[in-house]
């Protein structure tokens, strides 16, 4: 996809922040990103999830070990704690300081995170002079690849999953319709495009950004995935190469894809054919996500944020013991289940709320 905005080529002051939903190709966007020279995002940071432990008042005092509690940001970035102020006025300074002692100089700072798929509108606030790039997957293979990540994935195996992301994905295209009625610097790509020909949108990316293009970012020989999560699901980004995912089995219900469908044809309904882009081709029908199943899809989706957000609120306060003896029982978990994809429609199909709502705490 083209430009939406033009935006300046000087970004130290200027965070980048890239967002997608879940396994729509953040992570090999990320990994290709981050073999320019002029660009060092960090990998699901996700300090803007953690926002009780910042206050009017400054941070709490033990902000920085929090964070690392949650989800390793530091220690996989390898960014030393007297690197980063103990003190700190707000979440703004606290995470330009990771973002600037990662990026070491580099001309474009930021992250990348789909966790923040419904909250762009917020990070524009809290970030006003933020440029957001979006990448986008057709939503049947995004939820799909949901679905065999579920392996391994204490975080996409949980109940409402599938639910987040199909409702999530519209609430991604608000926030950017939001971002762009206020003028803020927007591009977007698609992620069938990158994946046949990653020159032609990488190279989109980097006229956004103001800076050369770099033919590196074509390849992933070399890439530091050090700061990526371990789990099968990261397999392919880790690997080493570009590559389509390979044909497999169906491994979403009947039900789940009909679902998706209705939405997917609602949403062209609504914008006149333009979105989404992906698929390019529709199913034999021309059925439509009438308003009360969008209603109950919406209160359902709320409870599901709700329970995520108070997952973070519980990582903000908790005594560390207690959060401590949490992630020993959920690895142990990790460690004794095995799903096998065969029983997974089913109980995607369930209208479940979830047993853990964090964002990928303890991966």
């Amino acid at each position: 996809m083209k430009v939406e905005r033009p935006t300046p080529a000087s970004s130290g002051s200027s965070p980048l922040i890239v967002v997608g939903m879940w396994r729509s190709g953040t992570s090999l966007l990320y990994s290709l990103l981050n073999q320019h020279p002029d660009i060092a995002l960090m990998y699901e940071a996700d300090l803007f999830l953690l926002q009780p432990l910042f206050t009017s008042k400054g941070s709490n005092p033990d902000w920085r070990a929090r964070w690392e509690f949650w989800n390793s940001a530091l220690s996989r970035h390898h960014i030393r704690d007297e690197r980063i102020p103990v003190a700190v006025p707000d979440l703004r300074s606290g995470a330009r300081a990771a973002w600037q002692e990662y990026a070491d100089g580099a001309a474009v700072m930021g992250e990348k995170s789909p966790n923040y798929f419904d909250c762009l509108s917020t990070l524009a606030q809290e970030f006003p002079r933020a440029r957001f790039l979006i990448i986008w997957r057709d939503l049947a293979d995004t939820c799909r690849s949901i679905v065999r990540a579920r392996t391994g994935s204490t975080f996409f195996s949980k109940p409402g999953i599938l639910h987040r992301a199909v409702i999530g994905y519209h609430k991604l295209k608000q926030g950017r319709d939001a971002l762009l009625s206020k003028n803020i610097p927007v591009h977007e790509i698609q992620y069938e495009e990158m994946i046949q020909d990653p020159a032609v949108v990488l190279a989109g990316v980097c006229q956004f950004l103001g800076i050369p293009f770099d033919a590196r970012m074509t390849s992933l020989e070399g890439v530091d995935s050090s700061p990526i999560y371990e789990g099968s699901h990261h397999k392919q980004v880790k690997g080493g190469k570009i590559e389509r995912s390979k044909a497999c089995r169906e491994v979403l219900s009947s039900r789940v894809r009909r679902k998706i469908q209705r939405y997917v044809n609602y949403w062209r309904q609504e914008s006149g054919g333009v979105w989404p882009r992906y698929p390019r081709s529709q199913e034999n029908t021309s059925d439509v996500a009438g308003a009360t199943e969008r209603v109950s899809d919406e209160v359902l989706f709320r409870a599901l944020r709700a329970l995520d957000r108070l997952t973070a609120l519980v990582y903000c306060y908790a005594p560390f013991s207690w959060l401590d003896r949490y992630r020993s029982y959920k690895n142990r978990r990790l460690v004794n289940a095995s799903i096998p994809i065969d029983t997974v429609p089913a109980k995607l199909e369930a209208a479940a709320v979830p047993e853990e709502a964090g964002q990928h705490v303890g991966s």
